[in-house]
């Protein structure tokens, strides 16, 4: 079944246009929660009477006070009950939806988009994201038409108080229990987003001496000039505060980029394999996922290592479902979604962030050296809009400037073209070893695509 609002990670678009509306959201909710109810039904729940209950968070976006809103009446409606958390990261609501034995976990956010964008993400009973059948059933489910429970059959809400304090100490306890942050001066940038009450403190509570930045939203800055996406805003307070490291998130949470001492950006790839090669020192690691837009060094990296590494679609979700196939915990995306299945069920900033920390407190050196020299081929990532339902892969000019390109590379690099999954964009993306000749051959293509889109 071709799903029709779901993308890569949900459901996601501009605010007040489909399927980001009040009216839309609060159908989504209902059909979500006669979906759940019609499988907590089937399972025989033990507990007799009680409503299957679903638990809501959010970011820092103000139109997640409507979505919430419109969520909250929708599975009401549909006789579950809501538990509700405000502002907490992506990875707290798979963690919490698991440790209060909930039926699913529902987030209000669009990540790392501008604050006029919003989307639905969904977790499991287990953590997890859903499963592409199980989402698909919600799309049908969305065609049926609104109804409503009787009075005595209505969900309940609640709000749960202690979220943000359970959430830091299942952080803190991803951190090994003999080590702790004391003498590190580290920045933390919280994008303005959900993570503003959570990262300052597991930070500060495991010892270091933490700066903020990117902790005063006002509903209309998260991801502005600050964040995994930009930043530029960590770089400048790491040098202004003479700090030993810093770490940047993304709107909800999900997402790291780190720097060091002297300025320099490390991305997801580069992050991961600090995490990797710091678990081979406890022992084996069965294997690596990474996605298309890994770079290549990383591969080259690990199989130095005789680590094997395979490149799933890009999404943590495709990420995640490599992992389960072949039985491996560890993976991750450049962008920063980094997943340790030995310490969450989902990709978290903050947690792989830890685990990093704890990488250094143990081999000490700075985020150079824990590299063990690895270092990032040149790739150019151009960003191209492209109108819905282009057919870009027929495109005879496009396919033409492709082979073009790639004889140009004579097999020192290579080219993707992807689809966006969130955004309507064609990402063109050329690696190799010569910085000036993928720079040319990404605007080449990038171009190509340009005027192919224009005419």
């Amino acid at each position: 079944m071709t799903r029709k609002y779901f993308g890569t990670d949900g459901v996601r678009g501009r605010v007040g246009e489909i399927p980001i509306t009040p009216d839309f959201v609060m159908r989504l909710g209902h059909a979500t929660g006669r979906v759940l109810a019609a499988r907590d039904t089937a399972r025989v729940n033990i507990k007799g009477s009680e409503r299957p209950a679903v638990l809501i968070g959010k970011d820092t976006r103000i139109s997640g006070y409507m979505m919430e809103a419109a969520l909250e009446a929708g599975f009401s409606a549909a006789g579950v009950d809501v538990c509700l958390v405000g502002p907490m990261p992506t990875p707290a609501i798979a963690y919490l939806t698991r440790a209060l034995r909930l039926q699913a976990g529902v987030v209000i956010s669009a990540s790392h988009n501008p604050y006029y964008d919003n989307g639905i993400k969904f977790f499991s009973s287990r953590g997890t994201k859903l499963p592409d059948e199980l989402e698909s059933e919600i799309e049908a489910a969305l065609d049926e038409p609104l109804t409503c429970v009787p009075s005595a059959g209505l969900g309940r809400a609640r709000r749960i108080d202690d979220a943000d304090g359970r959430y830091i100490e299942f952080c803190k306890g991803t951190f090994p229990f003999e080590m702790d942050l004391r003498g590190l001066k580290i920045v933390v940038d919280c994008a303005n987003g959900a993570a503003y009450h959570i990262a300052p403190h597991v930070l500060h509570e495991l010892g270091a001496e933490v700066t903020s930045i990117g902790t005063e939203p006002n509903g209309l800055n998260i991801n502005q000039d600050v964040g995994a996406t930009a930043p530029a805003a960590l770089r400048a307070a790491v040098i202004a505060q003479g700090a030993d490291i810093g770490i940047a998130l993304d709107g909800d949470g999900d997402r790291v980029m780190m720097v060091d001492a002297m300025g320099n950006l490390y991305d997801g790839d580069q992050l991961l394999f600090a995490v990797v090669r710091s678990r081979l020192r406890q022992g084996p690691v069965a294997g690596v996922v990474g996605t298309l837009m890994s770079n290549l060094a990383l591969e080259h990296a690990l199989g130095e290592l005789q680590v094997p590494f395979v490149r799933a679609a890009v999404g943590d979700r495709y990420v995640m479902d490599m992992l389960r196939q072949k039985g491996w915990l560890y993976g991750g995306e450049n962008s920063g979604h980094i997943l340790c299945l030995d310490r969450h069920t989902t990709g978290d900033g903050i947690v792989s962030a830890l685990q990093v920390l704890s990488a250094l407190r143990e081999e000490g050196g700075d985020l150079l050296q824990l590299l063990g020299g690895l270092k990032l081929y040149p790739q150019r990532l151009i960003n191209v809009a492209l109108s819905k339902g282009f057919p870009w892969k027929q495109n005879p000019l496009i396919d033409a400037t492709l082979r073009e390109v790639e004889s140009e590379l004579n097999g020192c690099g290579r080219v993707l073209l992807r689809a966006s999954g969130t955004e309507p964009l064609l990402r063109v993306m050329v690696e190799g070893q010569d910085s000036l000749i993928v720079s040319r051959a990404a605007e080449k293509l990038a171009a190509a695509v340009r005027e192919a889109v224009s005419s």
